[in-house]
């Protein structure tokens, strides 16, 4: 199987929580803790963490990294975290996501190697949209990422049309994760008390 890197990405403002929603508690410690510990025994070659207050992370002996183009939102964080993995594979998972599915994303690196020509995205899709920060993406993602970057359009998804995109729909993906858990977010306080009472 082709080598891959995971990636946590911890670039966001986190204006709707109020306070920095990687340490928000949960169960008793930070988010973030509970992501690292669904992703830490997946194949991976290495685990990067992008975020852009590398102090504040630093506790969790990862490696870093910092958005390479500032001030480009999620898809500034995707670029970053597909330009410094070492591997040509790059799973990225948002920092928010605390009910992440190791057996799905294992199965999406599964999905890597194929006979035909490879997939450059492999991402699940929730009612027909995209999950962009729960995918797999290749380097072949770079040029056409920075030209959207560099375009100033930021939608996470926006340079899809360029690549060769493998969706992964629900009827396939439920086997791993039937209450499609994996792409719970926790933007706001009502969401993390929420998954408060989805972890009990």
């Amino acid at each position: 199987m082709a080598e891959f890197s995971v990636a946590i990405m911890a670039g966001g403002k986190s204006s709707r929580m109020g306070t920095d929603k990687s340490f928000v508690p949960l169960l008793g410690k930070p988010m973030i803790e509970h992501i690292i510990e669904r992703v830490a025994d997946i194949g991976q070659y290495e685990t990067l963490l992008i975020t852009n207050c590398l102090d504040d992370y630093a506790h969790l002996g990862l490696s870093m990294y910092s958005d390479v183009l500032p001030e480009r939102g999620s898809l500034g964080g995707i670029y970053t975290a597909v330009y410094c993995s070492d591997t040509e594979y790059t799973l990225t998972i948002a920092c928010d996501m605390p009910f992440v599915s190791p057996d799905l994303l294992r199965y999406m690196t599964t999905l890597i190697d194929t006979d035909n020509e490879p997939y450059d995205v492999i991402v699940p899709r929730v009612d027909g949209y995209p999950q962009g920060l729960h995918a797999i993406y290749s380097k072949r993602c770079l040029k056409p990422i920075r030209d959207c970057l560099d375009a100033n359009k930021l939608k996470v998804i926006g340079f899809y049309d360029a690549v060769r995109v493998r969706y992964i729909d629900e009827n396939e993906y439920t086997r791993f994760d039937a209450k499609r858990l994996s792409f719970y977010n926790v933007n706001t306080p009502q969401e993390l008390e929420e998954a408060r009472h989805l972890f009990e």
